[in-house]
């Protein structure tokens, strides 16, 4: 009896990695790429139109980053396998993502047979880590180390505009994004700021940037 092939959603803010993946998956008996997306919020709209089985995330993507993806795919998508596929080997990141849900993490500078070997365990309903993905995860908790307290205490919402913020959009696109109005993004930018004890949109960016919520 042929197995039913389970849907893949890959989301990465580079084209060529994107064609690559979905290359390298064309013939992969455990599911079919059915929907690529550029950034974090095009992903999650995706998700929700075509409701993939599982899903490959780079952590680093703009409008909603690969956190924060994945937290809103678990609780949105029944099911939903998370793969992180990232350049990323810092082990608080990968520990956060743990706790957010994500079930696999495989590195983009392993060999791409980690990559199939994911999809297959995942398929299957198991979690995989590379050898590094596996070596960052073990020190991380030998270290005894604890995700940044700052970030628990901020919704969803407020974290998605510290992200928008942070990437350099004003109140007036982040409301056009987000589809609210000027004035809802005033009060959670007020919020977030106020619960961590920010003062200036500066302050604001360099705590995004040390607490991984976007690049520098």
């Amino acid at each position: 009896m042929n197995r039913k092939l389970l849907k893949i959603l890959i989301a990465d803010d580079h084209g060529a990695m994107r064609r690559g993946l979905s290359d390298l998956l064309v013939d992969n008996p455990h599911g079919r790429v059915v929907a690529e997306a550029a950034d974090g919020r095009e992903a999650l709209e995706l998700a929700r139109a075509k409701r993939p089985d599982i899903a490959i995330v780079d952590y680093s993507l703009s409008l909603l980053n690969g956190l924060d993806l994945t937290r809103a795919l678990i609780r949105e998508i029944a099911g939903i396998q998370i793969l992180i596929y990232t350049m990323h080997d810092r082990e608080e990141i990968l520990a956060d993502l743990l706790r957010a849900g994500a079930r696999g993490y495989v590195l983009k500078s392993d060999p791409e047979t980690h990559l199939k070997a994911a999809i297959a365990a995942l398929a299957e309903g198991l979690p995989y880590f590379s050898g590094k993905g596996s070596e960052a995860l073990l020190k991380h908790y030998l270290n005894g180390k604890t995700s940044p307290t700052g970030l628990k205490v901020l919704t969803s919402r407020e974290r998605e505009i510290v992200q928008l913020i942070a990437e350099g959009q004003i109140n007036k696109q982040i409301a056009r994004k987000l589809d609210i109005s000027t004035k809802t993004v005033e009060t959670h930018r007020a919020a977030a700021m106020h619960k961590l004890h920010l003062r200036t949109t500066a302050e604001l960016v360099r705590y995004a940037l040390r607490n991984n919520i976007v690049e520098a």
